[in-house]
């Protein structure tokens, strides 16, 4: 079962693995196409704080009572913990009491094993630290706080993102094992993850893919991407095209706002408005697509599949939207190594349990 489950990232990752997932919770009904046209799972639009307060009852009546295990994953909404909430104190963000109702879901249905994906930030949350005490009452042993920690590139997704992993299950330690890619130089690029794609211009969606579409730029912006070298930054620019909060001492060390990547590097953390090229080091790295990255090419260093469908119609979202979708979305291929791990550690307490039993 798929909590907080967004457009099925997780889920793609999952069912990669070889999980069975039932179904998908989540509060946003927009998630509903994405996730059941590219899954084997149903999509539920709820709210899991009412869920929680109902003793989670809907959740359990989901699982197949014939499944070999129970497997609980949750990913809340990671805007509380995240370093771009600019100082917002998270404890007075709208979705910061998801981890407890959460919480509150797992200690009614008491699955197998449970599953919770965040920003790296999340340790440091009074309500993670309350969640690590409830799972630990709950009789749950968790992977050490050194296993955590967990940088996606050793994990084939090409991009420079962190993620705070957490794997709890019933009669022993269970831990994320060892990373695919141990060395830097063996980490997935940009441009292996998106070179082989049509060249676009910034306004243009590619007739035969409508996912293949980038955003407008303005002739000012046009200008500076023109003068943005791969990897450089706008220190690189000439004086007219410098923006006034650069000149200021506060904004002289975000350098990678409206920069181009870097080709045979990790992208950046693909955020939510990664189609945005003010918004970080999303600029095409070709210097000859000036604009910043397609839907798909941020879908495609997301790790979704290339076919992965996010709308029927590109104007029943538009691009915020189906941004969202995108950047909020665990990378599947981190979805896949969880439930490869899932899977061994099932495995090694299966024989173990049949020896003793044997």
């Amino acid at each position: 079962m798929d909590l907080f489950c967004g457009a099925g990232g997780l889920t793609c990752g999952l069912e990669a693995a070889g999980i069975s997932v039932e179904a998908g919770v989540d509060f946003e009904e927009d998630c509903r196409y994405a996730y059941e046209t590219n899954n084997e799972a149903t999509f539920y639009s709820r709210d899991l704080r009412e869920v929680a307060q109902d003793n989670a009852d809907f959740v359990e009546d989901l699982f197949d009572d014939s499944a070999d295990i129970e497997l609980l994953a949750g990913c809340p909404p990671c805007q509380p913990f995240s370093p771009l909430t600019n100082g917002e104190a998270s404890s007075k963000h709208e979705s910061y009491g998801l981890l407890d109702a959460f919480g509150d879901i797992i200690e009614y249905v008491g699955p197998d094993f449970v599953v919770m994906e965040n920003v790296h930030n999340v340790y440091k949350a009074e309500i993670y630290q309350r969640f690590e005490d409830r799972m630990d009452e709950m009789g749950y042993c968790l992977n050490p706080h050194s296993d955590r920690d967990v940088y996606c590139p050793k994990y084939d997704v090409p991009q420079t993102r962190n993620r705070w992993v957490t794997l709890a299950a019933r009669g022993g330690i269970p831990d994320f094992g060892r990373p695919t890619h141990r060395h830097e130089k063996d980490f997935p690029t940009v441009k292996e993850t998106i070179d082989q794609l049509p060249k676009l211009e910034a306004g243009e969606t590619h007739p035969d893919d409508p996912l293949h579409t980038a955003r407008e730029l303005s002739e000012k912006n046009l200008k500076r991407i023109r003068k943005s070298e791969p990897g450089g930054t706008w220190r690189d620019w000439p004086d007219e095209l410098v923006l006034d909060c650069h000149r200021e001492e506060s904004g002289r060390s975000y350098d990678s706002v409206y920069g181009r990547m870097v080709p045979d590097e990790p992208a950046p953390t693909i955020t939510t408005q990664f189609y945005n090229l003010g918004s970080g080091r999303f600029g095409h790295y070709d210097t000859d697509q000036d604009r910043a990255l397609s839907l798909r090419e941020g879908a495609l260093l997301q790790t979704f599949p290339e076919d992965y469908h996010f709308f029927q119609q590109i104007e029943e979202l538009g691009i915020r939207e189906t941004g969202k979708l995108i950047g909020n979305a665990v990378p599947p291929r981190l979805g896949q190594a969880i439930g490869k791990r899932v899977f061994e550690f099932y495995e090694k307490i299966d024989r173990q349990t049949r020896l003793v039993d044997f």
